[in-house]
């Protein structure tokens, strides 16, 4: 008998349930903390940023990211020693899992990765199901020290950027002059990092396959359309004199406020690439050994079907729209108080560093590198700065992620095997 033949549709609708609870939770808790530095600099509403979410981070999915199925193939556990039957138990068990732990996280308005919660839920139904020896202990490692090295890489770039800011711009004779001076060449490197990326890693699967020297020059032109387009918004921006008395920098800020539009659209896209698959990554592996009937070699290496992806992202905009600003108020407001040229800093600085890491492949979580680049910007203005307290609740929310979800994904799988085995 199995289980795949007998409750194949019945499976299928449940996986899709869970994946859509999943993606709920991604845009409630990792959307937002994406979100959260434009809205808590007050450059941009909360509609705004779920337009801008809408629309980049399902580009960010559909042209950067990698193959969806990466989760489960990446080397955490080896999906050919799992039958197919327990395979779509705990693909659905751990989905189920990092849902609801990022749904309680999102209740506390605690930033935390969706990564290490859906690894941490695989890693817990392989170790069961199977055996200890069927996850790869090794590949651990480089996503344990994601959490030190990625937070450190993001401060370091956005504390750079902030000084730059503050020498170039700030500590200037005529700060709104030469902010409208340097915040095109700002956006010009946003442009050409993402633009990069998107050339030289995510077209290929589109049929576009671009050399390493076309790359550069596309990007370089996509920089300079994106700089362009900046410097017709920066002269609509007139100098307020009134409000610069009651704030020494409001035009200033005023600048800044137009290139977080840019810097937004830039985290977002990067968030899609790297994140998105999350979501539907476990749903795409389930669909696809349900649709092979059941064979492991088949189903486990197919590729994500359109509308699994497109309920991934309706999911992922409900996720944001309904209970994002729990999280969106901590990066925003708890952590550091954010201008619009302090958030533009930070969420540079993620970008680069998450682009870079997906270049790469490496496993990395927007969440840490966001909050790394957003303490980077609290120390570049003293440690005083900083809410230590709210700090700490980051960090232990984020060491207890992988267990959580390691206990959540054991306990579910164990139902769903009373159930159907």
């Amino acid at each position: 008998m199995s289980l795949v033949a007998d409750y194949g549709f019945v499976l299928l609708v449940m996986a899709c349930c869970f994946g859509l609870f999943m993606a709920w939770g991604v845009g409630a808790n990792d959307v937002s903390n994406a979100m959260g530095t434009s809205v808590g600099a007050k450059a941009l509403t909360i509609k705004q940023a779920i337009l801008i979410a809408m629309v980049f981070e399902f580009c960010g999915a559909y042209l950067a990211g990698g193959q969806v199925t990466e989760t489960i193939k990446n080397g955490i556990v080896d999906a050919s020693v799992i039958p197919a039957d327990l395979f779509v138990l705990g693909m659905m068990a751990s989905l189920l899992s990092a849902g609801t732990w990022l749904l309680v996280a999102s209740l506390r308005g605690w930033p935390v990765s969706t990564t290490h919660s859906i690894v941490g839920a695989i890693i817990g139904f392989a170790s069961v199901s199977v055996s200890v020896d069927a996850v790869n202990w090794g590949g651990l490692v480089p996503i344990v020290s994601s959490w030190v090295v990625t937070p450190f890489i993001s401060g370091l770039l956005a504390f750079g950027l902030f000084m730059s800011v503050q020498w170039l711009i700030f500590d200037t004779e005529d700060p709104f002059r030469n902010a409208k001076r340097w915040v095109p060449v700002y956006m010009f490197l946003t442009g050409f990092m993402l633009a990069l990326m998107t050339f030289t890693k995510g077209l290929k699967h589109v049929g576009l396959n671009f050399t390493t020297s076309q790359s550069v020059l596309l990007a370089a032109g996509v920089g300079l359309l994106v700089a362009g387009l900046g410097i017709l918004l920066l002269r609509r921006i007139k100098l307020d004199e009134e409000a610069d008395k009651d704030f020494h920098f409001a035009s200033v800020e005023k600048v800044f406020a137009v290139l977080m539009i840019f810097t937004a659209c830039s985290m977002a896209f990067a968030h899609g690439a790297s994140d998105v698959s999350n979501a539907v990554g476990p749903l795409a592996a389930v669909v696809g050994v349900i649709e092979a009937g059941g064979d492991m070699t088949i189903g486990g290496q197919s590729s994500v079907p359109g509308w699994v992806l497109l309920m991934g992202a309706v999911g992922i905009v409900i996720g944001l729209a309904t209970y994002g600003w729990k999280v969106i108020a901590t990066i925003g407001k708890k952590i550091t108080e954010l201008t619009p040229s302090r958030g533009f800093a930070a969420e540079l600085a993620t970008a680069a560093t998450v682009v870079a890491a997906s270049g790469i492949g490496l496993p990395i979580s927007t969440t840490h590198t966001l909050v790394g680049a957003v303490l980077g910007i609290g120390m570049a203005r003293g440690i005083g700065a900083l809410n230590l307290a709210v700090v700490g609740r980051i960090f232990t929310s984020w060491v207890v992620t992988l267990p959580i979800g390691a206990a959540l994904a054991i306990i579910y799988l164990e139902i769903f095997m009373l159930i159907f085995l």
